[in-house]
């Protein structure tokens, strides 16, 4: 390093050195006053940690329960029998209890049944579907409509069962 640029480095030093002491000058002194008088009281403390539990293994005992996530569970019946493309039936949106048998039609060897669902009627037949619970009209007499259904059974299963639907006079 040559005599000029040491020069010029020690120029450079006292320049910043000056600029600096500048900063803490007498404007500043009230500030610095203030800064020390708050933070006299205040100690640096830091809370402890809480303490932590041992990790307890719990053992897994739902073997033997139900398996919620079973296809069977999740699709009713058979999974390629309940993929069905066919228009669903007005009477399949109203639970079976609310469906009122009031008679039935005859008309040549075929024997229609009439009922009321919320505030409409309705005529259906051996093959009709209504309730909630996929039910099948198997058999229409002057007294009743059969059906089969599938219901889930205590254990999660779905299986087919059979009810009734009374003609509204039997049933009061």
């Amino acid at each position: 390093m040559s005599a000029r640029d040491k020069r010029r480095l020690l120029q450079i030093l006292t320049l910043s050195a000056s600029a600096l002491a500048g900063c803490g000058g007498e404007q500043h002194r009230e500030l610095q006053a203030e800064l020390a008088q708050l933070a006299k009281d205040v100690r640096g403390r830091v809370e402890p940690l809480p303490q932590v539990k041992p990790y307890e293994a719990v053992p897994f005992t739902a073997e033997a329960q139900i398996d919620p996530f079973r296809p069977e569970r999740i699709h009713p019946g058979k999974s390629d029998e309940r993929k069905e493309t066919r228009p669903r039936e007005p009477l399949e949106a109203f639970a079976l209890e609310s469906i009122e048998m009031l008679g039935t039609i005859t008309k040549g060897e075929e024997t229609f049944a009439l009922v009321r669902a919320g505030s409409s009627l309705y005529r259906v037949q051996k093959g009709s579907r209504m309730g909630q619970n996929s039910g099948v009209i198997t058999a229409i007499d002057g007294a009743r409509i059969s059906l089969r259904e599938l219901a889930q059974d205590a254990e999660g299963n779905w299986t087919e069962r059979s009810s009734a639907l009374l003609l509204a006079e039997t049933r009061r």
